[in-house]
């Protein structure tokens, strides 16, 4: 699919969930992202999942919520959601929103691995 908006690599039992958008801002975009990446846990099974966020540069506030759906479903399948590569400006919005300490946040991918 040509609209797939974060590119999926698997690294032993971990799923990792690269986002390929720099900015994710639009309702369209956000509501595509919550889509691909519900789908993960919801149709295939996945419960060890992190998420990428090397290349993003911008997150709205709408696109917090769907991360924090996305924590809501791995952690109710059984599993663990790890964000990493998260630029300055964004750990900013985790931090003003109190995210930082819901989600579990790390430096890069290694980082992020070894938490499974």
């Amino acid at each position: 699919m040509s609209d797939q908006r974060i590119d999926i690599e698997e690294i032993g039992a971990v799923t990792v969930a690269r986002f390929l958008d720099k900015k994710i801002l639009d309702e369209a975009n956000i509501d595509r992202i919550g889509q691909e990446l519900f789908g993960l846990v919801d149709q295939d099974g996945r419960k060890q999942i992190v998420l990428d966020f090397s290349l993003v540069e911008y997150l709205s506030s709408a696109a917090l919520g769907k991360l924090i759906t996305m924590h809501k479903k791995v952690s109710a399948a059984g599993g663990k959601c790890v964000l990493c590569n998260i630029q300055k400006d964004i750990m900013d919005v985790f931090k003003i929103t109190q995210l930082h300490k819901v989600l579990t946040l790390c430096g890069d991918l290694d980082d992020a691995l070894a938490k499974f």
